[in-house]
This record gives C-alpha cells, structure tokens and sequence, in this order.
C-alpha cells in the first residue's frame, strides 16, 4: 500500500500517513540504510518492529527525498540530520505517521484502537477533562484524548511531564475530525496549543504545530 495520504497542512508543513502491507524484503528495497540506521536496525528481533523501522525511513523518502536521514537526541526524540525541518513521527499496528514542518516545532501521535483504554484512563485523564458518557462514542473520545496528550508530549520535549497532571484537554464534542484545545502546564512551560484529529479505519489520529518558547 505504502504512502495513502501526503496532505501539506500549509506552504511549510506537510503529513504523511503509510499503511504498511509490504513484507520486510520490499520495504529494505526500497530504503537506503546508512551508518546509524543499519545499527539500529539490526538490533531489532521482531519482524513488526523492522516494518514500522522501515516505513518511517521509507514515508520520509516520500515526502522529502531519499536523502533525508533521521537522528536522535539523548531522550529519543528524532530530528533531521540537515536541520531543515522539525518532525514528528508515531506509529501502531499498521499505520506510521511523520508530522514535518520547515518553520513550527511539530507533535503526532496515532492509536490504532483495540485496548479497552477505559480500565486504564486513570491513568491519564486528570478531574478538569470532560469524556462523553454515549457508548459508541467514548471509546474514540478516550483515544483522542492519549494521543492528543501525547502529541503534546513530543511538541514540547520536556523530561518530566505527566500526562495527567501537567497536561490538560478542554472538553470537546466528539465527532470524526475536528480540533482539540489542549494546555501544557510545567514549572517551565505554561502555553496552550490547537491539535486536529481525524479518524481512519480503527485508528485516531492527532497532531499539533506551534511556534513556541521552549523555556
């Protein structure tokens, strides 16, 4: 299947989305390892960790060319190795999701929705979030709110946040798509942010952009 949406958000920030359908053979044919990455990617056992490996590097070709290498920070976060653009990458069951933009820091989470996340959205939903009762619907509304909070995990790069007490989601209707008003509140970090969400298939997608102070 590779690339099913290349979607620019405006003249400088583009999102991708690829469904992985190919087996591993296909996908190292159609990627360029190098240094670090041929290191990290012999690391992995598992099949399933090499295909999402191998998408991202495989997504990214697509939407900036094939020269495009990622590189990590001590806390995991990837930037591109030119420094031409911030990015944001997540990834689950099937789907992988990279998030870039040339002028605003950048955050993308996407859930494919099998767990039963209300045993656990204590966890993560803090006493000002509001979460529908309608069955059909909350299932979707819990997922919306992880991934938008871990959206806003990547964005700011901070070690130290939690997720449910320094990060708050303002109460929103549940529809398909539409947008997310969340704030981030630290002793170093006090800013509000607009995130999109959007459905595919049994997966939610959320994603954020915003200039801002890192403090």
């Amino acid at each position: 299947m590779g690339c099913i949406t290349k979607h620019y958000l405006n003249e400088y920030t583009v999102l991708g989305v690829w469904k992985i359908e190919e087996d591993i053979k296909t996908l190292l044919d159609s990627v360029v390892l190098e240094g670090e990455d041929k290191k990290k990617y012999k690391v992995f056992a598992s099949n399933s960790r090499k295909l999402e490996f191998l998408s991202v590097r495989a997504l990214l070709a697509e939407l900036v060319g094939k020269d495009a290498r990622i590189v990590y920070n001590k806390n995991n976060k990837p930037f591109l190795k030119d420094g031409s653009r911030f990015i944001s990458i997540s990834h689950s069951h099937k789907l992988t999701a990279i998030l870039l933009s040339a002028n605003e820091k950048v955050g993308i989470d996407l859930e494919y929705m099998s767990a039963n996340i209300g045993a656990i959205a204590f966890k993560f939903v803090n006493r000002r979030e509001k979460i529908t009762k309608e069955p059909e619907k909350r299932k979707y509304h819990l997922y919306l709110h992880w991934c938008a909070k871990e959206a806003l995990y990547k964005i700011c790069d901070k070690e130290g946040i939690s997720i449910k007490r320094n990060i708050t989601i303002e109460p929103f209707e549940v529809k398909d798509s539409g947008e997310i008003k969340g704030r981030v509140q630290t002793d170093k970090i006090n800013d509000s942010f607009d995130l999109f969400y959007t459905r595919y298939d049994n997966y939610a997608i959320v994603w954020t952009k915003k200039n801002y102070d890192k403090g």
